[in-house]
């Protein structure tokens, strides 16, 4: 039989779910796929329980419900600090994962080189390629994850179409500051490139510092895909809810290439979120703090315990050092960490393009109990995985 497509060839399957499906095998703690085991809020799912029976059930408008994309633009509005026009600006997409490949495929055409900053988050690479595009990968230096701005504008000088960013970043938790978007924003007006935003940790930003949505820059909308979810903001990653925020002319052809990836987000769960969307300003408050107290509990155990790591700037990752167990593979380490100590975690070479294998990765959205429970296992690492 003739050959399959060669693009999935040049990939592999998520390491991060392979790794959710081995903390099950194992009956570990599950601190690798970033997802809650706590419930979302209850206004939110009470509205499910009452359009369960009356629906909609059907087909919404391709690009989102008038009502959803009405109050995602009234609130993206307030924390963007422009007006965002809700029939010419947004397009609502299933999850953040459809938004970034409807962004992808919106901007760029195969043979397209587009700047990825590394550590990335998995999919990014796998877009680029799916999409006939060429990542270039521009490296963020552990432990700061600062860039080098000669290093990126030599990336630009590859005429690259696009550069993603990620901000709050995922895996290490940076928080880009306003001089460096500016330096961002200098080299894409320069070089006529747009930027990819990933902003699904915008709301989980840790004192002192601030989130700053690049599409807010002088004279960056023009240029910016912006790109989040509300899957982490309101702990209902399996809702699959996201959306696009870019200018008309983007967005016209976003519409298009979104229809045809998967017609529309889920009807009855655009009608519940809604609810989400209208809280007041208080909730995003309350959702910083409770994930401020965990990335205490987790990073103060993570330092009792004696393990070696970065504190976050935001989102809710933790990438931890394992130097000192000198592991040539740290998928094989993570493997034996879930069936030794009872504890997922996700090996940092997949998130790197440079040859990193001695940092993992955990994740503190748990409940705060789930946490201590963790780290109590994690007190045990040193002496289990230098005995493997």
């Amino acid at each position: 039989m003739k050959d399959l497509s060669s693009r999935s060839a040049q990939f592999t399957d998520s390491v991060i779910r392979r790794m959710t499906r081995i903390s099950m095998q194992y009956n570990a703690l599950n601190l690798s796929q970033g997802f809650p085991d706590f419930d979302p809020p209850k206004e939110i799912t009470d509205k499910l329980a009452e359009i369960a029976g009356p629906g909609p059930h059907q087909y919404s408008i391709t690009w989102g419900a008038p009502n959803f994309r009405a109050a995602l633009a009234e609130k993206q509005s307030l924390y963007m600090g422009r007006a965002i026009d809700p029939e010419k600006e947004i397009v609502v997409t299933c999850g953040s994962t459809e938004a970034m490949m409807v962004a992808m495929l919106t901007v760029t055409n195969p043979g397209d080189k587009v700047i990825v900053f590394s550590p990335f988050y998995e999919n990014y690479g796998a877009d680029a390629i799916l999409a006939g595009a060429e990542p270039i990968y521009v490296p963020l230096v552990p432990p700061e994850f600062h860039f080098d701005a000669d290093v990126l504008e030599t990336a630009f000088k590859q005429n690259p179409k696009a550069l993603i960013l990620c901000n709050p970043s995922n895996p290490c938790g940076r928080v880009f500051t306003r001089p460096e978007l500016e330096t961002i924003a200098a080299l894409a007006a320069k070089y006529d490139t747009y930027v990819i935003t990933d902003e699904v940790y915008e709301h989980i930003v840790y004192a002192p510092h601030k989130h700053i949505y690049f599409n807010s820059l002088p004279l960056m909308f023009e240029r910016t895909i912006s790109c989040s979810s509300l899957s982490k903001t309101y702990s209902i990653t399996g809702w699959r809810l996201g959306y696009i925020i870019a200018p008309e002319r983007i967005i016209e052809a976003a519409k298009k290439v979104h229809d045809f990836l998967t017609v529309g987000a889920a009807a009855p769960l655009q009608e519940a979120a809604v609810t989400g969307l209208r809280f007041p300003q208080e909730y995003y408050q309350s959702l910083l703090a409770e994930y401020t107290e965990k990335r205490s509990i987790f990073v103060t155990g993570l330092r009792d315990a004696g393990i070696s790591h970065i504190a976050p700037e935001g989102a809710y990752y933790v990438l931890a050092d394992i130097s000192e167990y000198g592991c040539k593979s740290d998928l094989e380490f993570c493997e034996a960490l879930a069936r030794e100590v009872g504890v997922g975690a996700v090996p940092g070479s997949s998130f790197f393009r440079e040859p990193v294998n001695h940092l993992i990765r955990f994740h503190f959205a748990k409940k705060n109990e789930t946490l201590y429970e963790a780290l109590n296992r994690l007190e045990s690492m040193r002496k289990k995985m230098l005995k493997h």
